[in-house]
């Protein structure tokens, strides 16, 4: 039991400090910084993880990406005088384009969760990445690629407009509080089918004959 709860530990960490601290820095900073500095001191804490995730496994993984490019985008809407509940959104404005470029990619030969699953084997071996160049030319892998693009794409660029209409339609405290756990909750559905979807197609093609067809 001790060891299942280490084992859980991260997770719970990556929670605290990126769903309750910021609503908490908020709740303490925005009498006395306002709106506008409440929310930039609020990105603080995800911030800080980001990063120490970032020197602790020496790579950039796509979350890392996220949060910094929602700081650059926190740096150039406090040099601005904009709305500032573009602020409550920065992580989602990237979510959007990432997911709209997913959506895009469908009109490629190969639509981008190919591509990146070759240049994630590509890291591995030639050989793994050759194997998988093979596997990509099975109609069957073919469809689940291009299903998971259009699921991923249309759930970034939902996750993206519900983050917008709420951050103008709610009280800025109230989205600090909550919209995290909807991107939290958007994210674990698509990654759940995800791992559905994987798990039906491999029973598929471990099956007598495959659906090489």
């Amino acid at each position: 039991m001790q060891t299942d709860w280490r084992r859980h530990l991260p997770l719970v960490a990556d929670l605290i400090v990126n769903l309750l601290l910021p609503w908490l820095v908020y709740d303490q900073t925005v009498a006395g910084w306002g709106e506008r500095g409440a929310l930039l001191w609020s990105a603080l804490p995800p911030t800080l993880w980001s990063l120490w995730e970032l020197y602790r496994y020496r790579r950039l993984d796509a979350m890392s990406v996220l949060v910094l490019a929602g700081i650059a985008l926190s740096l150039l809407a406090m040099l601005g005088d904009g709305d500032s509940r573009w602020l409550l959104v920065r992580e989602s404005l990237v979510t959007g384009a990432v997911g709209l470029v997913f959506v895009l990619s469908l009109l490629w030969r190969q639509p981008l969760l190919a591509r990146l699953a070759l240049a994630a084997a590509a890291r591995q071996s030639p050989q793994q990445r050759a194997e998988l160049q093979a596997r990509l030319a099975l109609p069957a892998l073919q469809g689940v690629l291009r299903g998971m693009t259009v699921l991923w794409g249309g759930g970034l660029l939902a996750e993206c407009a519900s983050r917008i209409w709420l951050a103008f339609h709610w009280p800025v405290a109230r989205v600090v509080a909550i919209a995290p756990w909807l991107s939290y909750g958007i994210m674990a559905l698509l990654a759940a089918t995800t791992w559905l979807w994987r798990r039906r197609l491999r029973r598929q093609l471990l099956a007598p004959g495959g659906v090489a067809g």
